[in-house]
Formats: structure tokens, sequence, C-alpha cells
């Protein structure tokens, strides 16, 4: 069976950062198309069968991309002495996540401008990809005896 939308796959996976220190190495199962994968991972994959193994590099725009849209904060709600071009740490209010922040602009009103950086955006990734099982995402059946005892009730 081969991989396309909507398949559950079982996959060994490495990820690197690009001649620099491993990210993942792990074996993981996830649905083709639905949003859990890197994209550019998920092109590389399409129409492979079990047994297939890929590797090389994904460019940053196909990894974790580039770097986030632009937002205006407070400079109140930055530790000690903000600077143009310095990044950040912290936890996004909205989403509890950890995020890096980079300052853009400052502005006589109090506020910054602020760019929300993925840690690994703008970075190249190495990968190393075998596909293990390709299946259909349905469950199983329920066997005779389950179907019987639902109708009974």
């Amino acid at each position: 069976m081969k991989i396309e939308k909507g398949r559950r796959v079982t996959l060994k996976i490495e990820l690197a950062i690009y001649r620099g220190e491993t990210l993942e190495k792990k074996t993981v199962e996830y649905i083709h198309g639905g949003g859990t994968m890197l994209p550019g991972i998920e092109r590389i994959l399409k129409g492979l069968e079990p047994g297939a193994k890929q590797e090389g590099v994904l460019k940053a725009k196909d990894a974790f991309g580039s770097v986030g849209p632009i937002k205006k904060l407070k400079k109140k709600e930055f530790p000690g002495d903000v600077e143009v071009g310095n990044t950040y740490a912290g936890t996004d209010p909205a989403t509890k996540m950890n995020i890096v922040m980079r300052v853009e602009e400052m502005h006589d009103d109090g506020t910054l401008d602020v760019r929300f950086l993925h840690p690994l955006a703008e970075k190249d990734i190495e990968y190393k990809l075998e596909v293990v099982k390709v299946s259909d995402p349905a469950p199983p059946p329920l066997p005779a005896k389950a179907l019987k005892l639902e109708e009974e009730s």
C-alpha cells in the first residue's frame, strides 16, 4: 500500500539541524495529510511503500518555516533593558507555549514591534526516513460477539 492522504503511516524518523545537533530519532505514527508532519517530509513520503528509505536536507521553508508576522506588545511586558534586534524567550499567554520573540522596532508610546519565531525557523533540517507500515486509518471491525451484545441492549 502506498502513502497517500488519509493513510496511517508508521515511520522511523531522524531529524537534525543541518550539520548540527539531533532533534529527534524515533518511530512515529501519523495520518498522512493530517497536518502533524512537516510539510516537506509529507511531500517526500507521498507515494512511497513500506521498506522505502529516504535521506537528505529540507530547506527551512519546507521544515519549520521562516519567521512569523510582526505583533505589537507593551515594552513593560519585557524584562530589563529592551533593545532592537535582541531575542527574548517567553510564554505565549494565549497558548501557554514557549516562544521566542525578536524585537524589530521600539515606539515612543511604550510599545514594541516583535516577531514571533519558532526556535528552528530559518534552519535547514537533515532527515533520514524509513517507511515501516502504511495502512487504512479506519479502526478494525468489531468482533461479531461485540455486535451481538450491542443489538441486545
